[in-house]
């Protein structure tokens, strides 16, 4: 639980939702998008763009939003809401690889760092659901 929550040497317990790597990992996703989606068609700056980049500020979003709430209940909630958002980015990203807007191995790495942070968000669930 600690490489989820914070660094090895700091106590499991996040204090704030910016020593949740998580969250950090997600920071680096939305930066990623926005970078990926800033040589798309014009014609898609309204559309598919603003819907990636949307999807992609969710996810930090959510997870800050939920772990403020301080309980657990709303911290799982903003953990499956951000985890729509995972989905719903991935099927954006993939889309637009379909559509020639991106190349594969230009969206690799935020693909896989989204797989990253889905799977962190499974064991984040397992470690609150577990709590007393």
């Amino acid at each position: 639980m600690a490489r989820i929550i914070g660094r090895m040497s700091e106590q499991p317990t996040a204090k704030n939702f910016k020593d949740l790597i998580v969250w950090q990992k997600s920071m680096h996703v939305a930066a990623q998008v926005y970078q990926l989606t800033s040589a798309f068609p014009a014609g898609e700056r309204c559309g598919l763009v603003s819907q990636m980049r949307r999807a992609a500020v969710s996810i930090p979003s959510n997870i800050a939003e939920g772990q403020a709430r301080r309980t657990t209940g709303e911290f799982l909630q903003g953990v499956s809401t951000a985890e729509g958002s995972v989905a719903e980015l991935e099927t954006q990203l993939l889309l637009s690889i379909q559509l020639g807007h991106l190349r594969l191995d230009h969206s690799h790495p935020t693909l896989s760092l989204l797989d990253e942070v889905r799977r962190m968000f499974n064991a984040l669930r397992r470690s609150l659901t577990a709590r007393p």
